[in-house]
């Protein structure tokens, strides 16, 4: 079972994890990198690296084991092929004798040329490969690199964390299994916009979507409208939402949102 948490070093990473790490400056020693490559060929993990080495926080190609995959992203089209590629590697490896795969990747702005939406979009897809690939997804992004509405809208949809924040996102959103995701948290006034957007990006997926609120803790007047405002996004999309507490279910029918022509249902 995936649980939110945050991540002291790359010592306490597991499999599944996918990791958003926001490095302490932007100057950062490869050190960490190292020591994270070196600990996949202990494991027996097979090292997928996505970018050229050189520009992956400064780590060294002969550092790179042999078998390890460089995927250049300028090299594939979008980013559903780069996923795909990436999930090719994972199938590999398991044919190789690989226990899993690492993942690793530095976000840029220069690379990220569609919107906030997009961007989270591939870190949702990226989420659930590695809950149902088991492999160990670590996404770097420099905090002077990015601003911090955008950082807080990845940072969301990633639920694991580890690196400089200053605080941790209100809520989290990540993969339960097939089009069913969890969220943790709270999802209030300073969280909506961010929970808008992992939600029109998740319901790009498919029609039906399952939402787990068996760990939220509360949301507002503010985060029900940014869910049904998502639902209603894209045409006939329909929304469940299991696991909720008793008191977001009595603050969801105060609301008004418990009838037929809401296209969420929140389930007892």
């Amino acid at each position: 079972m995936r649980a939110a948490r945050t991540l002291a070093t790359f010592d306490d990473v597991e499999l599944g994890d996918h990791i958003c790490w926001r490095p302490d400056s932007a100057d950062a020693s490869p050190a960490d990198v190292l020591a994270y490559v070196a600990d996949g060929a202990l494991y027996g993990d097979k090292i997928v690296v996505v970018g050229s080495v050189d520009a992956v926080l400064g780590l060294p190609r002969d550092a790179v084991p042999a078998a390890a995959v460089i995927l250049d992203p300028r090299r594939v089209l979008d980013s559903d092929s780069l996923l795909a590629a990436v999930r090719q590697e994972a199938r590999t490896a398991l044919r190789e004798g690989f226990r899993s795969v690492r993942v690793l990747t530095e976000r840029a702005p220069a690379g990220a040329r569609d919107g906030a939406e997009d961007l989270v979009a591939q870190e949702l897809r990226l989420d659930e490969f590695a809950s149902e690939s088991n492999a160990i997804v670590v996404c770097a992004f420099r905090p002077s690199q990015w601003d911090g509405p955008t950082l807080e809208h990845v940072a969301g949809v990633h639920p694991h964390e580890m690196g400089i924040r200053a605080e941790r996102p209100a809520f989290r959103m990540y993969s339960a299994g097939a089009d069913v995701w969890s969220v943790d948290g709270v999802i209030d006034s300073e969280g909506a916009d961010a929970f808008n957007t992992a939600m029109r990006a998740v319901m790009r997926f498919s029609p039906k979507v399952n939402l787990r609120f068996d760990s939220l803790e509360m949301i507002d007047a503010a985060g029900m409208h940014a869910l049904v405002d998502a639902a209603r996004h894209l045409p006939d999309r329909r929304v469940v939402v299991e696991g909720a507490n008793e008191t977001v279910r009595l603050c969801w029918e105060l609301a008004g949102y418990a009838s037929a022509g809401v296209p969420v249902v929140m389930a007892a």
